[in-house]
């Protein structure tokens, strides 16, 4: 057996030694290169604020390689389905739709809220001569053995609630509770409420039962009340000195208007006319019954007690323009109206005018002595004329007080100089033999519109009137300059023209620059009285007169 030298066997155990030397020495150079991977990824990031996620940590075990954590990890409500089919086709149902609650924690709270929600649907009036859904579901107990017996059935309301079908057996003293009534049937007592699962929920006004929104008195559902301007007068005009029957016009209540409350406490008669001048309500000497009127879009509710007290309600809006009516049997004591209208509507409203109405009367100073001419009589209203003429149907219409909440005032005009007057007899004769309206009136308010000035008047007594005029009007000034110069609160006379533009879609009265305005005097007064035989005397042409 032949062995390794000596020589051979220490040559090979220095290069087995040098081998396992240099592989432990890679090993820790490994090791150290893990180690210093494992600072960057930890300690790094905690400098540098790099944000990362559990993917990106290298954490994907703990939800398999191939998935993604839960985005949210509450339980949460799904969308909500269609709505079903209306359980009725008219005269208010009911229509439902589902939600699921999507639980992704089992150990989590349940979803707020709830499953099923409910819509009011087809609440049109059903045509006359249906039959009343509460009688249909009486009816599909006819000729059904109760106790033995066989009868028919009718509603009954038994006070027990307002969701339960209460029938009484015709011809009979007893009525029987065949539980609740389908969904989508009106409550007993409840205004606009609607009974589901015996329930009776009422509508809100973005139609979904329970809900608590509500329509602000502008109509807007959910509304501050601030996209409107409320207005409120009274009618003061006096029953007429002839003593005779009549109608007069109170007020035109403008389309759009919301929240329409008439009160007269006399024993006179409100009535309404619609926009063609037919009458709806205690039209042509015949008293209505009271009850619901459908008008102009809205249901109105007209309301008079044992004493005569008489009233209009309605919610609005209106599709259509008003025109509240008077039937005079004895003096008045004050018709108080009010309703709402959308901003700046009196301002756009100017500007779709382009006519006047029929004449109407206005209130009349007792000093005055009475009219020569005997008046005529009409079935609508109380005219007194010379000389009848055909005015167009639409009109200014009287103004109440108005509650603006958002008209922006202009500046005075910077370029204003001195105000003109007019002076002598002559100028103050030419001035009203030429103009088209003289009166008495009392400023309410100023109002600055743009380049204009717009004056609440309440007309006292009228001189001279070519056109219709009403108690309240709204005159125009073609500047911002105080000329002429009006104080609110006071009275003056006025000389003024009516000014229709070339396209007619504007009708107002014009006070000008330079037209004739008076603090109102006695002296005032007496003199305008006889000035139509001055227009004559010197030659001007005058326009046929409408004596009120």
């Amino acid at each position: 057996m032949n062995l390794p030298s000596p020589k051979l066997l220490l040559s090979q155990t220095v290069s087995g030694q040098l081998c396992v030397s240099y592989c432990l020495q890679r090993l820790a150079h490994q090791c150290l290169a893990s180690l210093y991977a494992v600072v960057v990824l930890l300690i790094i990031p905690s400098f540098s604020q790099v944000q990362r996620t559990p993917i990106e940590r290298g954490f994907v075990h703990w939800f398999g390689p191939e998935q993604s954590p839960p985005l949210r990890s509450s339980n949460e409500w799904s969308s909500w389905q269609s709505w079903s089919p209306c359980s009725r086709t008219c005269g208010g149902g009911a229509a439902v739709r589902t939600r699921q609650c999507i639980k992704r924690d089992p150990t989590g709270p349940d979803c707020p809220g709830d499953t099923r929600q409910y819509q009011a649907c087809n609440m049109k009036d059903c045509p006359s001569g249906a039959t009343d859904f509460r009688h249909f579901q009486c009816s599909a107990y006819n000729n059904k053995p109760l106790m033995g017996n066989f009868h028919k059935w009718v509603p009954f309301q038994s006070g027990q609630g307002d969701c339960e079908l209460s029938c009484l057996a015709q011809g009979q003293n007893f009525y029987y509770n065949f539980g609740r009534v389908l969904d989508g049937t009106s409550c007993h007592t409840e205004y606009n409420g609607i009974c589901i699962n015996g329930q009776c929920l009422k509508v809100g006004c973005d139609f979904i039962l329970g809900s608590d929104e509500k329509t602000d008195v502008c109509g807007v559902c959910g509304g501050q009340n601030v996209s409107c301007q409320h207005h409120h007068s009274i009618y003061t005009t006096k029953y007429p000195a002839s003593g005779l029957f009549g109608y007069n016009e109170v007020t035109m209540i403008p389309a759009g208007a919301t929240n329409i409350k008439v009160i007269d406490k006399s024993n006179n008669y409100l009535a309404l006319r619609n926009r063609n001048y037919h009458y709806v309500i205690n039209g042509n000497w015949a008293i209505s019954y009271p009850g619901v009127f459908n008008v102009a879009g809205t249901k109105i509710q007209y309301k008079r007690s044992a004493d005569n007290q008489e009233s209009f309600e309605a919610p609005g809006p209106t599709d259509e323009d008003l025109h509240v009516m008077v039937l005079f049997t004895e003096q008045n004591s004050g018709i108080e109206y009010e309703y709402w209208l959308p901003k700046d509507y009196y301002i756009n409203h100017q500007r779709d005018r382009s006519s006047l109405q029929d004449t109407i009367e206005t209130a009349f100073s007792p000093t005055l002595p009475p009219a020569t001419q005997k008046p005529t009589t009409t079935v609508h209203t109380l005219i007194r004329q010379t000389t009848q003429k055909k005015w167009p149907p639409q009109a200014r219409h009287e103004r109440g007080n108005v509650e603006l909440n958002g008209i922006h005032e202009s500046k005075k005009d910077d370029k204003c100089g001195k105000c003109r007057k007019v002076k002598g007899r002559q100028n103050k004769i030419k001035q009203y033999c030429q103009k088209d309206f003289v009166f008495r009136g009392r400023i309410i308010s100023k109002t600055i519109v743009g380049k204009e000035t717009r004056y609440d008047v309440e007309v006292i007594i009228t001189y001279k009137n070519n056109f219709p005029i009403v108690r309240r009007e709204y005159m125009w000034v073609p500047n911002t300059c105080d000329c002429p110069s009006l104080l609110e609160k006071r009275e003056y006379i006025l000389m003024a023209r009516r000014h229709v533009n070339y396209e007619k879609t504007l009708n107002r009265i014009l006070l000008e620059t330079d037209s004739f305005v008076r603090l109102y005097k006695p002296k005032e007064h007496k003199m305008l009285r006889d000035l139509d035989q001055e227009c004559a005397k010197y030659g001007y042409q005058t326009h046929p007169k409408l004596n009120q």
